[in-house]
């Protein structure tokens, strides 16, 4: 698809940032449903087409405490969006940071800021002041709405001349009191379907993260291939899912999902497999999203739990063990579908549902994807042979700036650092990470990131991070670690660098175990024998 639409961002930042054209991959648009129009606002396309059709008054959001019609939610949106306009000076292309647990204003947050024809940056609550400053200066982010209850971390992060909305609170300067002096009614921004509207950050494997460019149009795209043909929603449906909206993997099962299909979402703030159950029962879930160590907890209440709403479970963020999805099947009769998608590419593509599925394998390409193994040339190996999964379709990878572009993107194809065997048949079989990312109960932690923090101690000379398989996480946080010569951590000394990881990173990045040794293993050039701590 060419760019038929000229850009609405008076800001161009994105603009002027995507990677040079003839880097970008090869983008397919082989169904009907992915023939967008040049002008597109996707905002539009999930929340007014609903309102305009007749169904405002139908649910969109579930909470314990409350409940949201679409009509609601389209106002809380609009009044957002003007002031962001009104009271920040937002122009199109702005970038604006979110931050804040899955709740309903944090949806309309997204909302107003698409609208506006800005571009959303959304962060997971847990991120700390150092990851929230990088991110800050990746994206240029001049703006921010933020859950009252979350702003001190980013009061902290915020450099000079930032502007932070805060939500929730009992100040009269409150976006919520705001919003409410503005009128129900917004003109949406014109955008064209290949204006940025998000960015979404990456773990990487270096330790920084980077940011991944998605336009108005991939938004639909992942709505019209994997769930429009593997989960196939209706109105009726109510989703609910575990990751934050910060994940690409939870932005597409409580947000773009639900509302593409005139359905409703159900939002928890703290989603823990108990209280996820609990939701089932309570408010009749249909369509349940989480992490397969979620369903590996959930299994002993599975049998005795009321279920009879759920008609499809999916899981993503690591591979689905083949006997997780067993124990899920005996306990409940309930076919996992599992799936793999990553940030570059937006969401899920390549998946299986109903019959379809083969447990241990991922699947095959989803509608609108066409995905093969590949050899380190780039070339197809044969069937039963291990390769490098490459991907094509609809969405795919544009970094920021073009940051390891080229290594991401190869021959038009998004490589996606997985290593895959496909059978016969086009099912996919997942082998292994191909670099050393660490995916841990559904979160990817960059190995060099945790080093860094653990560094920042007095007492540590040297740390090294790999991932240790873990029966029930699939992988942990490993850290061995070289202490200063005479250096005292207390009794419990494993314990005094763990609780000073999690001061300086997210929580669950840290290491779940440390061991202590005099040297790390190093080539005679000094570099790292990664390996061989993966072998203790």
């Amino acid at each position: 698809m060419k760019q038929v639409a000229r850009s609405a961002h008076v800001d161009t930042f994105t603009r002027e940032n995507l990677p040079p054209r003839a880097q970008w991959p090869e983008f397919m648009f082989t169904l009907p449903e992915l023939a967008y129009p040049p002008a597109l606002n996707c905002a539009a396309e999930l929340l007014d087409r609903h309102v305009e059709a007749g169904a405002g008054d139908k649910r969109c959001i579930v909470t314990d405490a409350e409940t949201w019609t679409y009509n609601e939610l389209l106002t809380k949106s609009n009044q957002v969006a003007q002031a962001l306009i009104h009271e920040m000076g937002l122009v199109p292309g702005n970038r604006v940071l979110l931050r804040g647990p899955n709740n309903p204003w944090l949806v309309a947050s997204w909302f107003g800021v698409v609208k506006a024809g800005g571009v959303v940056v959304t962060t997971m609550p847990l991120l700390r002041t150092r990851e929230l400053e990088t991110m800050i200066e990746i994206a240029a982010v001049t703006m921010a709405i933020c859950d009252h209850r979350f702003i001190e971390d980013l009061d902290a992060a915020a450099p000079d001349g930032f502007q932070i909305f805060a939500y929730g609170g009992a100040d009269q300067d409150d976006l919520t009191k705001v919003a409410a002096s503005k009128g129900s009614k917004f003109k949406n921004v014109s955008t064209s379907a290949e204006d940025v509207c998000m960015l979404a950050f990456t773990s990487g494997t270096t330790g920084k993260p980077k940011a991944t460019m998605h336009f108005h149009r991939d938004v639909l795209a992942i709505a019209d291939t994997f769930s429009r043909h593997i989960l196939q929603p209706v109105p009726k449906d109510l989703f609910a899912a575990s990751p934050p909206l910060a994940f690409t993997f939870g932005l597409g099962q409580s947000l773009v999902f639900p509302l593409r299909a005139g359905a409703a979402v159900y939002l928890l703030e703290q989603p823990s497999p108990q209280r996820l159950l609990e939701a089932v029962e309570r408010h009749g879930i249909t369509v349940l999203a989480t992490a397969p160590t979620a369903y590996r907890a959930m299994v002993p209440n599975l049998a005795g739990a009321e279920l009879s709403s759920l008609r499809a479970c999916v899981s993503a963020g690591e591979t689905l063990p083949q006997a997780t999805w067993e124990a899920v099947f005996d306990a409940c009769g309930m076919r996992v579908i599992d799936g793999i998608g990553s940030t570059e590419m937006l969401h899920i593509f390549i998946s299986a549902a109903g019959d379809e599925i083969r447990p241990g394998s991922t699947g095959r390409a989803v509608s609108g994807y066409v995905a093969e193994v590949q050899d380190e040339d780039g070339r197809p190996v044969p069937d039963g042979e291990l390769g490098r999964l490459a991907v094509k379709g609809p969405t795919g990878c544009r970094y920021l700036r073009g940051d390891r572009q080229t290594t991401y993107v190869q021959n038009g194809w998004n490589v996606t650092g997985d290593v895959y065997v496909r059978d016969g048949d086009g099912y996919f079989r997942y082998q292994a990470r191909a670099d050393d990312m660490i995916i841990s109960a559904g979160y990817n932690i960059a190995g060099p990131e945790v080093e860094e923090a653990l560094l920042r101690h007095p007492a540590v000379a040297e740390a090294a991070v790999v991932g240790a398989p873990d029966e029930e996480r699939g992988m942990i946080v490993k850290a061995v670690v070289v202490l200063q010569p005479g250096a005292e951590l207390g009794p419990e000394p494993a314990k005094t660098l763990q609780d000073f990881v999690k001061t300086q990173i997210a929580p669950y990045k840290y290491p779940r175990v440390i061991d202590f040794a005099n040297a790390l293993p190093r080539t005679a050039t000094g570099k790292l024998q990664r390996f061989r701590l993966r072998e203790r």
